[in-house]
């Protein structure tokens, strides 16, 4: 799954921070479909590396507080006594 659209105002963000650092890195002002253009690049080529990244993260998380659930419940039982 690839982000295929960007809500406007995020989308205008991207573009204002990619004008920024082409004027601040290189010294080139370069225009909103140029810059909308290479964001397009971007999401498109690095976009799957992003997503499964943060797919492997939240699995991380998420089987951390499994781990930490089990324990939790473990620490409930109570101890059996042979009579």
């Amino acid at each position: 799954m690839v982000v295929t659209k960007i809500p406007k105002e995020d989308r205008d963000q991207l573009v204002r921070s990619i004008q920024a650092y082409f004027l601040d890195e290189r010294g080139e002002e370069i225009g909103d479909l140029a810059a909308g253009l290479l964001l397009d690049f971007f999401i498109k080529e690095m976009g799957p590396y992003v997503y499964n990244q943060g797919v492997r993260d939240a699995k991380d998380v998420l089987q951390q507080k499994v781990m930490n659930l089990e324990e939790d419940l473990d620490a409930l039982q109570r101890p059996i006594t042979n009579r």
